[in-house]
């Protein structure tokens, strides 16, 4: 919902057809850590999921709202400024404390962006960061093992002209002549904690939703852009019982009619299996129905998924959003788009929201524009001849 998550891609390919594969696989269980919940549990395979949007460290809107090749640069310089400003190495330390602290199985993120900043000229010296590697070091310091268990790669932005005079990117004298470049890379990712015991996950399924939001690229006859969305799942087993993994991150609600249509791919496809299912994202349509301008969370709970945060009744788990520069005091969660959704499993214990207080007292002060949710979920133990 929040006009910071809009990710641009140039269009190298036309939409991609969901696959729609029924991969053998994996599932997760908890271990019983004594922060999860209750003790005693009916039996059953437990698991701990997680769902974080990692914020990419800027709204890309004045890059939408550029008319000409110049206001586009400018757009980009101001874009890269205040990605480089959120300062991700740090905010990357308090995501991984939380998931330090929670130690989930498998864990949904969004936004996982990648910034290469390339020097064109002797001097210029333009950071680049690439979260998902920043990050997983940060888990390798505390002594967690996570890997990467699936990726869909969307949003793929630039080589483009970069100003950025505190790192000696001047001039851009014209379309193929500047002292530096910057690209953007945005992808979903799902992590597999390695040291949770009889979670066997398979390979990761990604996809593009057909659907996109497209906008023109100044000064580029008639050439349109889109967001990228898509989605990706693994298919795992927990102690003998399979399940499916899925993270996805739909369009803002501000185009509303591109999001549904995703809503609906999305339910026709990856989230169309026998299997339990467990879903992680950033939805982008608020759950209360009274702020939402789509009807996506309606269509997706009404009839196939149920919403892990309803454990908690009435309390609002709002996950969305901080300031773009995340530099606002006082927070301004105000609804919530984060979801974990399960299908066919047998109860979900717990659940609740993080990343939701401040993390210093200098800017970044939150660890990303969105909280996450921590959920745990018992799986139904498994039938004597299983599921397809």
């Amino acid at each position: 919902m929040h006009r910071t998550h809009r990710l641009l891609v140039v269009p190298a390919v036309a939409a991609l057809v969901v696959g729609l594969l029924s991969a053998g696989g994996p599932a997760g269980a908890g271990s019983g850590r004594p922060d999860h919940g209750p003790k005693h549990r009916p039996p059953g395979p437990n698991l701990v999921v997680m769902t974080q949007n990692l914020y990419l460290g800027s709204p890309l809107d004045a890059a939408l709202a550029a008319q000409t090749g110049p206001e586009f640069v400018a757009a980009t310089a101001q874009i890269y400024a205040t990605a480089v400003g959120s300062d991700f190495p740090r905010r990357a330390e308090a995501i991984a404390d939380t998931i330090a602290r929670k130690d989930p199985d498998l864990i949904g993120l969004q936004e996982v962006s990648r910034w290469t900043a390339t020097p064109l000229q002797a001097g210029a010296n333009p950071p680049s960061y690439d979260f998902l590697e920043i990050l997983l070091d940060e888990l390798a310091e505390r002594g967690l093992s996570y890997r990467v268990a699936g990726v869909s790669d969307n949003a793929d932005i630039g080589p483009v002209p970069l100003v950025a005079p505190q790192f000696g990117c001047l001039a851009v004298t014209s379309p193929t002549s500047f002292d530096c470049a910057v690209a953007l890379q945005d992808r979903d990712v799902i992590l597999e904690n390695t040291r949770t015991r009889h979670l066997d996950v398979g390979p990761g399924v990604s996809g593009r939703y057909a659907a996109q939001q497209t906008f023109p690229i100044p000064d580029s006859g008639g050439a349109t852009i889109d967001f990228g969305r898509g989605w990706v799942y693994v298919d795992a087993t927990l102690r003998g019982t399979r399940f499916r993994f899925l993270n996805t991150h739909l369009e803002v609600g501000e185009f509303a009619a591109v999001q549904e249509a995703q809503a609906a791919e999305f339910l026709a496809g990856p989230a169309r299996t026998s299997r339990q299912l467990v879903a992680t994202g950033d939805f982008n349509s608020p759950a209360d129905p009274r702020t939402s301008t789509t009807s996506t969370y309606a269509d997706l709970t009404r009839f196939w998924f149920d919403d892990a945060w309803w454990v908690n009744r009435r309390a609002p788990g709002y996950t969305c959003c901080q300031a773009d520069r995340l530099d606002n005091p006082v927070s301004r969660l105000r609804t919530r788009i984060d979801l974990v959704l399960t299908r066919g499993i047998r109860k979900t214990h717990w659940a609740k929201v993080v990343g939701d207080r401040p993390i210093g007292t200098t800017a970044p002060l939150w660890a990303s524009d969105h909280a996450g949710v921590v959920a745990g979920v018992q799986l139904r133990a498994r039938h004597r001849h299983g599921h397809r």
